[in-house]
């Protein structure tokens, strides 16, 4: 009989689902979506439980593609995306949708407790600002817009969290995703009761904190009998998906970094000690003893799949009669166009801007615009806009203390060559691709094997499991068009923020 592990991961826009070996390799994958609601300006919502029902559907069709038997699967590792706030009842019910990362209603919130408790505080203890995105300032909008709702509410999961508890019934908060709720000491890795008191809400709502690798439980008999899982099969509590998607791409010690390019980008810097920066974002890596310094970008691999989407109604067409992606022909169409995009440029602020300008009423703008212009232009300029974002937080990380000589790829975005070059040609590293598409659920499928001692550690299951296939180096002679649309993304943002504010994200 085999021994595998399955890996689970909670993206925005779908649940994929991917079975591995002890080396490393993908035996069986397959995904599953959900929506996103976006019920007024400035929200984005998910039903956690309809994240469930794809996490159920999916694994048996994986099971079954791989020819798998349940038996064969010797742990499960569940990553999940940042920021949630599922509110379950003491029967772990869904109480309402969560506000997911890219929800910036509770702004005015985060501006009065600022004030209230005081940003220097609030960041010394976490290691971050209080920003709408956050897990916190949700919590309180609950409290204050939905109270009767606030008094049902048991818990306050994260999104891995909650699929750990459908698996295992078990309540927990692994030590990655301590960073979205600023009662977490980032130092020490535990609650503050005072600062949780600050903020007016009980430390009773949130779980105990586990290590991502730790086995928090096994899967039910009424949870094997809806995902087809065996009962008693372990579960790791697993971590944030940026942060297991770093593992996955072999990112473990300090220095080290990973460039994001799923829905949306950025990069971690893996790092021993403490390094705060207000600018970007500080959490726990989900191997011990290590930190996180993070940039987080809404606009990533998600703003190619809106161009697909809203203007690649031929490409989809074509593409069948080819045999080829609408992404693949969207690749075609911009490798025509010159590096620089003949001047045209984008921001890619698609739902307000994380770091490092953290805006949440930022907007996308396409600047440069004449009758000269293709749709290639405006292809390969959204991809320069997304590493122009990359560069910002690397040059922000440099200042804080964090300079990065190389960077691992991970997400949809790192099938592109096309894509990967421009961002090593903007920023001026060198950039590695492993396994792009799987780096996120192998890396929790590596907790769940260092977790029932699959792996002696996560030297030897990084040695084991993480296989590059090509570099990207970047291209000097390109550098200098690409420093002067820098200089412009820069400066466009700085010249329209004012009216951005004024009319606040309109």
């Amino acid at each position: 009989m085999s021994e595998y592990l399955l890996g689970i991961d909670i993206g925005t826009s779908a649940c994929k689902i991917a079975v591995f070996t002890k080396e490393g390799h993908v035996a069986a994958s397959g995904s599953g979506e959900y929506p996103v609601y976006y019920p007024h300006p400035g929200w984005a919502e998910q039903n956690p439980d309809e994240w469930w029902r794809a996490v159920c559907k999916t694994i048996p069709d994986v099971l079954r593609k791989g020819g798998i038997t349940p038996s064969e699967i010797k742990g499960v590792g569940i990553d999940g995306q940042s920021w949630s706030a599922i509110a379950i009842d003491r029967r772990g019910n869904v109480l309402t949708n969560t506000p997911i990362w890219m929800d910036t209603r509770a702004a005015d919130i985060c501006a009065e407790y600022n004030e209230k408790i005081g940003k220097e505080r609030i960041f010394e203890l976490c290691g971050n600002p209080l920003q709408p995105s956050y897990t916190t300032p949700k919590i309180i909008w609950y409290q204050r817009n939905l109270p009767d709702i606030y008094k049902k509410i048991y818990k306050i999961l994260q999104s891995n969290s909650f699929i750990v508890y459908r698996l295992t019934g078990a309540i927990s908060q692994d030590l990655s995703q301590g960073y979205g709720l600023h009662c977490f000491d980032m130092r020490r890795g535990k609650w503050d009761e005072d600062m949780c008191s600050a903020f007016g809400f009980s430390l009773d709502i949130l779980p105990e904190i586990y290590p991502c690798h730790a086995i928090v439980g096994t899967v039910t008999e009424q949870a094997a009998a809806q995902c087809g899982l065996s009962p008693g099969t372990p579960v790791a509590a697993g971590g944030l998906d940026a942060a297991c998607g770093t593992l996955g791409a072999g990112v473990i010690h300090s220095g080290e970094t990973q460039e994001q390019g799923g829905q949306a980008g950025g990069m971690s810097i893996c790092t021993s000690s403490y390094k705060a920066d207000e600018r970007l974002i500080l959490g726990y890596h989900v191997i011990p003893r290590h930190w996180l310094l993070q940039g987080g970008t809404t606009g990533g691999g998600g703003v190619m799949r809106w161009l697909e989407r809203e203007f690649g109604a031929y490409e989809r067409e074509e593409g069948k009669r080819r045999g080829k992606s609408a992404l693949d022909l969207f690749n075609e169409e911009a490798k025509k166009v010159s590096p620089g995009s003949d001047g045209l440029i984008f921001l890619p602020y698609m739902s307000g801007e994380r770091t490092p300008i953290w805006d949440p009423n930022a907007k996308g703008v396409y600047y440069g615009l004449d009758f000269s212009k293709t749709k290639g232009h405006f292809i390969r300029s959204a991809m320069e806009g997304t590493a122009y974002a990359l560069r910002h937080n690397l040059e922000v990380a440099k200042e804080a203390g964090a300079d990065v000589t190389v960077m691992r790829a991970m997400g949809g975005s790192a099938n592109s060559l096309l894509w990967t070059q421009i961002k090593a040609d903007i920023t001026g590293k060198p950039i590695i691709v492993p396994s792009s598409d799987t780096a996120t659920t192998l890396g929790a499928v590596i907790l769940a094997g260092v977790g029932i001692g699959m792996y002696t550690d996560f030297e030897e299951a990084v040695k084991m499991t993480v296989h590059d296939r090509r570099s990207h180096e970047p291209d000097k002679e390109k550098q200098a068009v690409y420093d002067e649309n820098y200089h412009t993304y820069i400066e466009l943002y700085q010249q329209l923020k004012g009216i951005m504010k004024e009319r606040g994200g309109r």
